[in-house]
């Protein structure tokens, strides 16, 4: 039996990147999947991979930002599906850049977008998901938190080093419901991360050099992947903690 057969999961920023490579790896699982976006085509674009595959999709229009768009998504996958078992808080909006430069409005989408949303979203989940026995929650970080330069990623870092604590606490909180909670730190083959590579070509030569599998994981396989294994009963022991899929690179220790 597939992995999340009859299990339904909620994602975010599925329109691209992470949260497209989520999707399609959780349908493939037996999942269906609700994927949200900001950019309603998008997200319909994915929902139509999912379902040439001959899997079950919804796509929704969604800004994190929007406290009512969040009540809306869950309401309507629930509506639609019965239920939800699986989140995935990916979307994000990246505040990049030296302190100085980095706006008080960049720095606050940054968190909106961020720990805001995400702390929203698994709050209006958490019924649903104790309504079902249990269920997992995947939140997201980075390893620019933890870098020994943070010259150019402080304000990133910030509110992503947040998301890993609101994990914490959520995993203590709701353990006992059986809801499981990760901080997932990926290195993928998103557009953001190609964006990245193309504007920082030396940095990125030197980065590279530092994960010992020698490449950047591919957003279906390698992230989407880990996420459908994480969900297994047999990890079902593992809450509160953050996975780096990275290729080695980052050390959480």
């Amino acid at each position: 039996m597939a992995v999340l057969a009859g299990k339904v999961a909620l994602i975010t920023g599925a329109g691209q990147g992470i949260g497209q490579g989520t999707a399609l790896a959780m349908a493939g699982a037996g999942a269906a999947v609700a994927v949200t976006g900001r950019t309603l085509a998008k997200v319909e674009a994915t929902a139509a991979m999912v379902r040439e595959r001959g899997g079950t999709a919804l796509a929704l229009a969604c800004d994190v930002k929007n406290a009512a768009d969040l009540a809306a998504v869950v309401d309507r996958t629930v509506a639609e599906f019965g239920g939800i078992d699986v989140l995935v808080n990916n979307a994000q909006e990246v505040p990049l850049g030296k302190l100085d430069d980095v706006t008080d409005e960049a720095f606050v989408a940054g968190f909106e977008s961020g720990p805001l949303a995400t702390m929203r979203l698994m709050k209006l989940v958490r019924p649903h998901l104790a309504a079902r026995g249990g269920g997992t929650i995947f939140n997201f970080c980075s390893s620019a938190g933890i870098r020994w330069d943070m010259t150019g990623y402080g304000a990133y870092a910030a509110v992503k080093q947040a998301i890993r604590a609101l994990t914490r606490a959520a995993a203590a909180e709701w353990g006992g419901q059986d809801i499981r909670v990760l901080t997932i730190a990926p290195h993928a083959e998103s557009p953001g991360l190609k964006w990245w590579i193309e504007n920082n070509p030396e940095e990125a030569q030197a980065f590279f050099r530092t994960i010992p599998l020698g490449r950047v994981g591919s957003l279906e396989q390698d992230i989407g992947g880990a996420l459908v294994a994480l969900c297994s009963s047999d990890l079902a022991y593992l809450t509160g903690a953050t996975i780096p899929l990275d290729g080695g690179q980052a050390n959480f220790d």
